[in-house]
């Protein structure tokens, strides 16, 4: 891995996207945020396929960046990576590339209800989606999801 201590200018923009630009990065915040996913397994197990070293490179790059942090897994034989604070001020950004990209996007996997009320309530939604991230909960997975809150009673129903 490219270590670089010194950003190539002092723009904020340029900043942001040396720490979160790349292909991967986001991703592996969505999957902690939306899906909670905390291991190299669970992250490698993602649809969008990544391989093995560039995996490890992103979660080394997010963790020595102060985005990530990694514990020892419960059972001993993996590590557990959790988003920090300075992690979780990207939410915002997640949910506007999320809205963007059903927009502009072909065939997106996106339910329309969430980027409706994402829409409607996005202070509201960024807020609990951080609350819920440091109580060990996700957006989208467990009975105690952010969305399961927001889910349209026609929805709710048929689950």
């Amino acid at each position: 891995m490219k270590h670089s201590t010194k950003p190539r200018s002092s723009c904020p923009i340029n900043y942001s996207l040396e720490i979160v630009g790349d292909a991967w990065s986001l991703l592996i915040l969505r999957d902690i945020i939306y899906f909670g996913k905390h291991t190299f397994g669970e992250f490698h197990a993602s649809s969008e396929g990544i391989a093995r070293n560039i995996l490890t490179n992103r979660l080394t790059k997010l963790e020595q960046n102060g985005i990530l942090t990694k514990q020892p897994h419960p059972d001993g034989r993996k590590d557990t990576y959790m988003v920090t604070e300075k992690g979780l001020d990207l939410v915002p950004i997640l949910l506007v590339s999320a809205e963007w990209g059903a927009s502009y996007g072909i065939e997106v996997d996106a339910p329309a209800w969430w980027l409706d009320t994402v829409r409607t309530h996005r202070e509201q939604i960024t807020r609990e989606i951080k609350q819920a991230v440091r109580e060990g909960r996700s957006v989208f997975i467990g009975d105690n999801s952010v969305a399961s809150k927001y889910l349209p009673a026609d929805l709710a129903v048929s689950q």
